[in-house]
């Protein structure tokens, strides 16, 4: 499996694997192609992981998924941590993600802030 920066190229097929998930992702408004890390098996992009910088206090990692078939295989917690450590390499002071698992997030050190169990979000 290779992790690398996602190019121009690949932003119709992580959009491909993003569509796969509506009910768990967001569709509109993904990150710019060089905001994404991309895990290849072979020529295939089989996960995907966003990184937004908003400033050097804040990271966000978004938009995160992995083709079914190659789910519990461990490439989402190697996007998580090259995420980190572009983040670190950047030095951002901290990072949120607004996920639906909690679990695999809290394995890297992500926690609640202030023991805080919402995120709030307006669509407009």
């Amino acid at each position: 499996m290779k992790i690398r920066r996602a190019t121009v190229k690949d932003i119709s097929r992580i959009r491909a694997l993003i569509r796969k998930y509506p009910e768990k992702l967001l569709q509109g408004h993904l990150p710019k192609a060089n905001e994404f890390f991309i895990a290849l098996d072979k020529k295939a992009v089989v996960g995907c992981v966003g990184l937004v910088i908003y400033s050097k206090r804040l990271g966000e990692i978004r938009s995160i998924a992995v083709q079914e078939e190659y789910q519990g295989q461990g490439i989402a917690t190697q996007l998580i941590e090259r995420a980190i450590r572009e983040a670190k390499k950047r030095k951002v002071y901290e990072l949120l993600t607004v996920t639906g698992a909690p679990e695999l997030f809290a394995k890297h050190g992500f926690g609640t802030f202030n023991k805080e169990k919402l995120a709030l979000l307006k669509v407009l």
